[in-house]
């Protein structure tokens, strides 16, 4: 295998499974562009009655065969029992080789690896969480993984890189023709938008409800424009864990001091002040800490950001019916307060891919953006940034929209110096998910590091009282405190390539040796 030297002195392999790669040049030097590849459609008097009676019957309508690729969406996330029911009955059906597109796994799909083990998935090109990304370091898989971001999702599948075949759609709410939303049902989840791309671009997809409406249900989310079949099944999936409604702030003083600092560091950088404010946080403790002290600080002032950009849960539905921030750009719902929020609150949108992260299209928001705060699993001393591998160099997370926020105009990190006995500082990071250019500061217990490459971000920050410290100094506390980690040993075999959301190779993981 010929391997070639990206932008970041990865080794990178010119060609894997018959693909040419194109190796990462930068965060921002790929101004190719995509091009829209585009599904079949059939004369209208094909679609009079698309509703089919069992999952079998949507099988075999859409002629499922050897080697295909089929889809799903996460945004039942721990409580989906859709992949697991389809993909079993692509096994009994005797299928193997398929290719697994889904946005993102969970625990809950552990059975799956019993069908990378039988033959029955080759390989997964999109996430990989927990059990499945496990078997992928063991070398499981008998193709190459990609991870690619959200926005690189649906990048790859616009542009042709990713071709689904077969979309399998679960929709919490869906009519006879059906158009779909995650609003209402006993399953709803809220957000749709990660099934987008692949309503619009599989060759055939499929509607799988637990709630038909009458028509026309809106708003369609999906629409039935796109859909070819529709298949009422008895369950979707688990309320409980769909949305998980036990979003809490960190009770941790040190992850508290951590959020403080990253509010403190917004508000030192004049952002509130700027008339279009607006930020991201996710869902974790430390996000959760900084939404709070972001609100506090918005009411003292008297100020409002101009929106803030979801996955929403209580805290940001708080923020919005207070009026501290006019709109929340809702790209999933963490909790049912965000889901109950989207269909009453008008000021609360829903948003896919390809308005807020997709590199190739004409314009999306994340560059509007101010201040995205984000964790990490590592980070180096060239603020390049892994959220994919631990130390020990088991790939255990998918990139979620990581890579596509970091286009904010200031993407701040919050992690503790260690987490258990290991650095969350390194010398060289196990897997770069994000190149350091696009990492602004990292924000830690014992103090604050400034990319030095941001000097209008330090000019800002003269007369601040925060600790700021350089990364090195964070990094030599790290290892004082943790120590050097033991590096893993790897085999030769190359099992999953870390794509950029642009379509270039960033890194590899390599097979662990156990």
């Amino acid at each position: 295998m010929k391997m070639v030297r990206n932008a970041l002195g990865r080794m990178i392999p010119e060609e894997i499974d018959g693909k040419k790669l194109k190796p990462f040049m930068g965060a921002h030097e790929d101004h190719g562009g995509g091009r829209k590849a585009a599904p079949p459609i059939r004369a209208v008097v094909d679609y009079e009655n698309k509703m089919l009676a069992s999952l079998d019957e949507a099988i075999e309508a859409c002629e499922i065969r050897d080697g295909m690729t089929v889809s799903f969406h996460h945004h039942l996330r721990n409580g989906d029992h859709v992949v697991n029911m389809v993909v079993d009955k692509l096994a009994e059906k005797g299928l193997k080789n398929l290719t697994l597109a889904p946005s993102a796994l969970f625990p809950i799909h552990e059975p799956l690896v019993q069908h990378v083990e039988n033959g029955v998935i080759s390989h997964i090109e999109g996430s990989m969480n927990g059990p499945v990304g496990r078997a992928c370091s063991l070398g499981k898989m008998s193709k190459t993984c990609i991870l690619r971001s959200h926005g690189g999702r649906y990048r790859a599948i616009q542009d042709g890189d990713l071709h689904v075949d077969v979309a399998f759609i679960a929709a919490p709410a869906a009519d006879s023709l059906g158009n779909c939303n995650g609003y209402g049902g006993p399953s709803a989840c809220g957000v749709m938008g990660y099934a987008l791309a692949d309503s619009l671009y599989a060759d055939k997809v499929v509607v799988l409800t637990d709630n038909l409406v009458p028509f026309p249900n809106y708003p369609w989310i999906i629409r039935g424009g796109n859909v070819d079949h529709i298949v009422q099944l008895e369950k979707l999936g688990d309320p409980e864990k769909i949305v998980s409604g036990t979003t809490r702030i960190t009770r941790s003083p040190t992850r508290q001091l951590i959020a403080e600092y990253a509010a403190r560091l917004v508000n030192d950088l004049g952002l509130m002040e700027e008339p279009e404010f607006s930020f991201q946080a996710g869902a974790g403790g430390i996000s959760l800490a900084f939404l709070k002290y972001m609100g506090d600080m918005l009411r003292e002032k008297g100020l409002k950001a101009s929106f803030a950009r979801g996955g929403s849960n209580k805290f940001l539905v708080d923020l919005l019916e207070e009026g501290l921030i006019e709109y929340i750009l809702d790209g999933q719902c963490f909790d049912q307060v965000g889901v109950r929020s989207l269909g009453e609150n008008p000021r609360h949108i829903e948003t896919d891919p390809f308005t807020s992260y997709n590199y190739h299209t004409k314009g999306n928001f994340a560059t509007r953006v101010k201040a995205a705060v984000l964790g990490a699993t590592e980070i180096d001393v060239d603020f390049n940034v892994n959220v994919n591998t631990h130390s020990d160099g088991w790939l255990l997370h998918g990139i979620g929209g990581f890579a596509d926020v970091c286009d904010a105009w200031c993407t701040i990190i919050t992690a503790p110096l260690h987490r258990g006995r290991l650095a969350t500082i390194v010398d060289s990071v196990t897997t770069v998910t994000v190149p350091g250019e696009t990492i602004d500061v990292l924000v830690t217990e014992r103090g604050i590091a400034v990319n030095p490459s941001r000097t209008d971000i330090l000019e800002r920050l003269r007369d601040t009282d925060l600790p700021l410290v350089p990364i090195e100094k964070l990094r030599k506390m790290a290892v004082d405190l943790s120590g050097e980690p033991e590096k893993p040993e790897y085999e030769e075999r190359i099992v999953a390539l870390i794509e950029y959301r642009d379509g270039t190779v960033i890194d590899t993981v390599r097979q662990l040796k156990v």
